[in-house]
């Protein structure tokens, strides 16, 4: 679905990425862990074009999209949900969904189609909310907001940048119940985060980042039976 190989990126002369190379299986979740400054987010950006590497390659199936403007990659079928959420402030939750709504077949994606009314199901507190205006709403409920407005774009691959981060822990919990209810309805997820019981229940490949480095390549199994890595890269 999404190969990553041996990307460089920088911003300006400053050496982020140097060398990164990981996978997302079709209708897998992969997470990549580490701590805060490694990359991760860059990771992201080098992705979806907001910081275009300067060697290496990125293949979204079998086109490359390494050069590829912003707006054509989210065409091809990537949603992004974005670190802080950055959800529309003035608009009602359901404009916010409506705004980002683009049919399946335009964006390619295999399996059902996303509506208001499924990410409504997947998300019920927004359907009590839907008049209200994203300002309005707690952070857990703007997190929701941010993953269902993804989601209106019918991607085939899901980009969720640090989705737990300031969550408290049973939003952290319902946020896992959706990663792997979306897992089993074949969506493929890149999933960034620094909460690593979260990304041990619902990942199937796990990369560790640290200093523009992927140090780490393993089940999540394998990785929990190493707290040598958890200790040095994550601090757990």
């Amino acid at each position: 679905m999404l190969a990553v190989e041996d990307i460089h990126t920088y911003y300006g002369d400053s050496y982020v990425l140097q060398g990164v190379s990981l996978e997302v299986r079709p209708g897998a979740v992969a997470a990549l862990l580490g701590r805060n400054g490694m990359g991760k987010t860059t990771l992201i950006r080098s992705i979806v074009g907001f910081a275009r590497p300067r060697r290496g390659r990125v293949m979204f199936g079998d086109r490359e999209i390494t050069r590829t403007p912003s707006h054509a990659i989210a065409r091809l079928g990537i949603g992004l949900v974005p670190q802080g959420r950055r959800i529309f402030p003035s608009l009602t939750v359901r404009e916010n969904l409506t705004v980002a709504a683009r049919k399946a077949n335009d964006a390619g994606s295999g399996g059902p189609s996303w509506s208001t009314e499924r990410v409504l199901e997947l998300f019920p507190r927004l359907g009590e909310r839907g008049g209200h205006r994203g300002n309005m709403l707690s952070g857990g409920e703007q997190q929701m907001l941010a993953i269902a407005r993804a989601l209106m774009t019918n991607p085939r691959l899901l980009l969720m940048d640090e989705p737990s981060e300031g969550l408290a822990p049973l939003l952290v919990r319902n946020l896992g119940d959706a990663i792997v209810r979306l897992r089993a309805e074949g969506l493929s997820i890149l999933l960034v985060e620094q909460n690593l019981p979260m990304a041990l229940r619902v990942a199937d490949d796990l990369y560790v980042l640290s200093k523009g480095h992927v140090v780490y390549h393993g089940a999540p199994a394998d990785l929990a039976a190493e707290p040598a890595v958890t200790h040095r890269y994550l601090g757990v």
